[in-house]
């Protein structure tokens, strides 16, 4: 509770009939008694020595894949000149942090786990806020030659970064205006989308499918191209008639979609919970890990055929473009 709401409470603890408290805390024990003429009696000790405990999980400083010490840090803004975090850009801070422990983690179960060089591109790469911590983890954490290099479609963005990545003299972090669909074909071990919205998302499974990357990283928002194709069974009617829900389907069966054709294409796919992005309230996140082969093609494209005859879907970007480049 707050102070003043604690207080309150205590207030009106002792209007009723309670003539004992005990507070207990890390380091002191404070009772306090009152006895039946009303007179109040506190006494303070040291805390029981069963109680001297390490914090709690909790209390513990939370670890962090990067330091706020790193240089990259200053030039973006996140910290100041003494690299402490500037307030404003705690929640960015976070979502630096959670998208280096998931591409720890990918890289870990990846075929990449033993490459020295890696090649990353990264669309949508806005102000390079993750584009550099990618390339700053790779490099100094992890000691590996990376080449990563970041697309945006805005010019003044492109510059920024280029412009930042220059001042700090890292030759191997690139900014080049454009997007994913005119992006020229190339090697890419890590493809990461982070900003696609509606179908550019499935322009970049399928960029990252195409060019055999190891892991795919997309968060997708607008799911637009799902949902005025479906036709929700009558068993599902009263629920979806709500504009707010068959939103929510159109989502899941976008995405699940996608999850199922990157599983027929040999991928390990996961989708969970992410941080936010600034531009939408969509917090969701598609990992995909090239495994050895796609084991269970068959039974996944009968997946997709059933969901699709289930909801009478006429197409799906992502599996129209797969199929004419006979991916599927």
């Amino acid at each position: 509770l707050p102070l003043a709401q604690g207080i309150a409470a205590l207030k009106e603890l002792f209007a009723v009939s309670f003539d004992n408290f005990h507070l207990q805390t890390l380091t002191e024990d404070i009772q306090l008694t009152i006895t039946k003429k009303g007179k109040c009696n506190l006494q303070r000790g040291k805390a029981s020595a069963q109680r001297l405990i390490e914090p709690q999980e909790h209390d513990r400083a939370k670890e962090r894949f990067l330091d706020l010490a790193r240089p990259f840090l200053v030039e973006l803004k996140v910290t100041d000149r003494q690299h402490k975090l500037i307030p404003a850009m705690a929640r960015k801070w976070k979502q630096i942090n959670k998208f280096i422990e998931v591409i720890d983690h990918a890289l870990a179960a990846s075929q990449l786990n033993r490459q020295q060089d890696i090649r990353v591109v990264d669309f949508g790469s806005g102000k390079g806020y993750l584009t550099f911590a990618m390339e700053d983890y790779l490099r100094n954490s992890l000691k590996l030659k990376a080449q990563v290099t970041g697309v945006e479609l805005r010019e003044d963005l492109v510059k920024l970064c280029s412009k930042a990545a220059g001042k700090l003299q890292i030759d191997a972090l690139t900014f080049r205006q454009g997007d994913i669909r005119s992006y020229p074909p190339e090697a890419i071990d890590i493809m990461i989308a982070l900003h696609a919205c509606d179908m550019a998302t499935d322009y970049a499974i399928h960029l990252g499918i195409r060019a055999r990357a190891a892991i795919i990283m997309c968060a997708p928002c607008c799911h637009k191209q799902i949902r005025p194709q479906l036709q929700s069974p009558p068993l599902l009617q009263p629920l979806l008639k709500h504009g707010i829900h068959l939103g929510q389907e159109a989502e899941m069966i976008t995405d699940g979609l996608r999850g199922l054709l990157l599983e027929a294409c040999g991928y390990q796919t996961q989708v969970f919970e992410f941080v936010a992005l600034e531009h939408t309230s969509k917090n969701k996140m598609i990992l995909a890990i090239k495994g050895a082969g796609p084991d269970n093609k068959e039974e996944r494209l009968a997946q997709i055929r059933a969901l699709k005859e289930f909801y009478q879907i006429k197409e799906h970007c992502l599996e129209t473009l797969l199929l004419a480049d006979g991916l599927l």
